[in-house]
């Protein structure tokens, strides 16, 4: 009786927070820290000659930023008083210079006429005469498909406009079609498409779309796509929640150790001719080089047309992730040429955000991505005899993205990570010629590198920053030559209401000697004499870990800073076996994904703690979501001294219930490797501490029983816990995703801060009111 009333006492001197003090924490998250950054991402908008205009957002509202790249200048496209008393004067409304009622600005050719739109009215205002008048003459069409392949969308459906703009493929019952941009005329090009047996179909089973997959021809006369076959693959099915009968909705989706999954038979369609061209070679499973998607790139992976479109590189990837096989077919009888072949014991991509292959026609080669030697380098091939011609890039530092080849100069630019020694995950962009020599440093300032090609790849946008660090923007020309400063990311307005920058840091994995990195949040009006509990939000990857390659600077970041003004320390530890750094680093646990980082999780919190006094590790919380839902219900069951509280949203808590592509990838073949012992079920009976379970019942990408396996051996073991369902939400939660936030704090308040949280407080997005006006 006393032990039970002196937990009650205990319990009640826990702190109450209120609307006020959530209200406080409401305020760190992205739209309430935006509005107070000014002059942030720069967006370019390209002009002829690679000039470029873009908006900035300053302390009064906004500028339009015009750079005059033949001028070498960064300057106000126009006078924006000027502007806005000759608007006020057309319209009979006042407008104010620093709020002008559009976004998106259209130059002449001279620059000298601004078109615009207000309330929907298109008008232009003359830079000499300073007049606004209507403006009657119409405006160009928006062309796409730069690159002949990526997708747009719009009233009509789902597109992709060939590189002249002239043509847009699209899917009709399973076949492909073209129309004529100008005539509307639409042609079909397919006959024998039918349901789960279709051309250009996008399904990967944990994601799809009503949009083709395809590659156009540079010479935008033919189309190389496939016909996927899905006819025997097993189905997955999602259950609606609505008054009367529930709808039950089905489709194609792979489970590992399924005997049959998705096949594409590669073809290649003349337009022209609506003639279909079948490659001479066998189908190839539903893979890519990339990723787990063969369109992850935005248009057709691995596949890459000569110049005059009579050949056709790609790369076939098997089941399993570990044999790429690159060939080259004859584009008008479909004869396929075996080039070369590279297998790896684990599991083989072609870099991180692009794929970094490339055919050179002319020159019989190709650039080809390879981790052989441990790091993510460049190579040269003979592509008539298939041989390695040399090494392009050599050492100790990974190429993630293949910006640019210069066939002509025999350049690659690319970026790389792992080359500055502050953090390996610092990207920097570099040059280097087909022979492996002059590799030559283009963006030199210490941090972070985001850099964006011009149109014509003669010059780039480069944003440097660091996580603690505002970004800056410069232009440069392709040798690395400062063109012009361009912005330069202000905080002092954000600082002054009492928000302060994150702390990184680094520390040792698990093993003890491997270096790991991450960020750090604590509350801004810390004291550090008082102790703190810690929160950890996890993604274990492993294609990205817990900050997830986002190395740059941003004002807030999820919900960490958020919860750490509600009186919690909060960490993203960016554990091993994750990627950009070396090979043997990324498979440190391949084959066991259930490892989920966390022995360095655990490590890693110890030795914070060390270092900063106020971590209590007593009081110690875990969250995610996806992978990250995996990770922590995994920590509350493996790690069930340690961990105290966790928050687990839409996991996927056992690989055999999700989709095919990921676990093979990155566990193996079922065959060959143990997905019973990763699964989280098995452990749910060491639970320990407070669990909070969340999924959304339409969850197409991670099906829902991967959470109600885990509640049904939690239930069989006697276990408490805590469930929150949203029956009709997919893998996001959407609308109700500001309902998660709130209960997510309220749960780590509760059971981890031992504290009162107000009764369900209303999170309420805001927009920025600097983007209040309209187009």
């Amino acid at each position: 009786m006393c032990f039970a009333l002196a937990l009650a006492a205990n319990a009640q001197q826990g702190p109450v927070l209120t609307d006020k003090d959530y209200q406080h924490a409401e305020s760190f998250l992205t739209y309430g820290t935006e509005p107070f950054v000014d002059h942030g991402a720069v967006r370019p908008n390209w002009l002829p000659g690679d000039s470029f205009w873009y908006r900035a957002l300053t302390a009064n509202g906004s500028e339009f930023i015009l750079v005059n790249t033949p001028k070498k200048t960064r300057s106000v496209a126009f006078d924006h008083q000027k502007l806005a008393a000759a608007l006020s004067s057309a319209t009979g409304q006042q407008y104010d210079a620093s709020k002008l009622p559009f976004q998106y600005i259209r130059f002449s050719p001279d620059y000298k006429i601004v078109s615009f739109h207000v309330d929907d009215k298109a008008w232009k205002y003359d830079l000499q005469s300073n007049q606004v008048t209507p403006d009657t003459a119409k405006a160009p069409q928006a062309t796409g498909g730069v690159e002949g392949g990526r997708r747009q969308r719009g009233q009509r459906g789902n597109y992709v406009l060939s590189p002249d703009g002239k043509r847009a493929a699209f899917i009709r019952d399973y076949n492909l079609w073209v129309r004529d941009e100008a005539t509307k005329k639409e042609t079909q090009l397919t006959f024998d498409g039918v349901e789960n047996y279709g051309y250009a179909t996008d399904n990967a089973g944990w994601k799809m779309s009503d949009a083709p997959i395809l590659r156009w021809s540079p010479d935008s006369r033919k189309i190389a796509t496939f016909k996927q076959d899905q006819r025997k693959v097993s189905d997955m099915y999602l259950v609606t929640t609505q008054v009367g009968k529930p709808t039950l909705k089905s489709w194609k989706y792979a489970l590992p150790g399924d005997k049959t999954i998705a096949m594409i038979y590669r073809v290649i369609i003349d337009v022209d001719n609506a003639k279909l061209v079948a490659l001479d070679v066998p189908a190839d499973p539903h893979r890519a080089t990339l990723s787990d998607d063969i369109s992850s790139s935005g248009t057709f992976d691995d596949v890459d047309w000569s110049p005059d479109a009579s050949q056709l590189a790609f790369v076939s990837t098997s089941r399993d992730h570990k044999d790429e096989k690159f060939r080259i077919a004859d584009a008008s009888t479909g004869a396929v040429r075996e080039v070369f072949e590279e297998k790896v014991p684990t599991q083989f991509e072609s870099g991180w955000g692009s794929i970094n292959w490339r055919y050179l026609a002319k020159t019989n080669e190709i650039i080809w991505f390879s981790e052989r030697d441990n790091y993510g380098h460049l190579y040269l091939y003979d592509a008539l005899n298939g041989k390695v011609k040399n090494q392009i890039t050599e050492g100790n530092y990974v190429v993630t993205k293949l910006l640019k080849v210069d066939e002509k100069k025999r350049e690659l630019y690319f970026i790389a990570d792992g080359t500055e020694p502050e953090n390996p995950y610092f990207s920097r962009f570099y040059k280097v010629s087909f022979d492996g020599k002059h590799l030559t440093q283009l963006t030199p300032e210490d941090g972070n590198h985001v850099v964006t090609l011009s149109p014509s790849e003669d010059y780039f946008i480069d944003s440097y920053s660091k996580p603690d660090v505002p970004a800056i923007t410069v232009f440069r020309n392709m040798d690395g030559k400062l063109i012009t400063n361009v912005d330069k990311t202000d905080v002092s307005r954000l600082a002054a209401t009492g928000w302060k920058p994150l702390t990184t840091f680094s520390v040792k994995a698990h093993d003890g000697v491997t270096d790991i990195y991450g960020l750090m949040y604590t509350p801004t009006n810390l004291d550090p004499n008082k102790k703190y509990p810690i929160i950890d939000y996890i993604y274990p990857g492993p294609q990205g870990g817990s900050v997830g390659g986002n190395w740059s600077f941003a004002a807030s970041r999820g919900d960490n800073q958020a919860l750490a003004e509600l009186g919690f320390i909060v960490v993203q530890i960016e554990g091993t076996s994750n990627p950009w750094r070396q090979k043997s680093y990324h498979d440190m646990n391949y084959g066991n994904m259930g490892d989920n980082t966390l022995p360095d999780q655990v490590s890693g919190i110890r030795q914070l703690a060390q270092r900063f006094a106020y971590i209590d590790t007593t009081r110690v919380g875990i969250w995610g979501h996806s992978g990250g839902g995996f990770a922590t219900a995994c920590a509350m069951f493996r790690y069930p001294d340690f961990f105290k509280v966790g928050i687990s949203e839409s996991g996927n808590h056992d690989n055999r219930n999700y989709e095919d592509d990921w676990g093979e990838r990155y566990d193996g073949l079922a065959a060959n490797s143990n997905y019973e012992a990763q699964a989280n079920e098995t452990y749910a009976k060491n639970l320990k501490g407070k669990l909070m379970l969340a999924h959304g019942m339409m969850d197409n990408n991670v099906p829902p029983e991967n959470t109600l396996l885990v509640v049904e051996a939690l239930e069989r073991a006697n276990k408490d816990y805590d469930l929150v369902i949203f029956p009709n939400s997919q893998h996001g939660y959407g609308a109700y995703s500001p309902y998660m936030m709130r209960r997510r704090w309220d749960y780590f308040v509760k059971n981890l801060l031992g504290g009162t949280p107000p009764k369900e407080y209303v999170l309420k997005a805001k927009p920025d009111p600097r983007n209040n006006s309209g187009m």
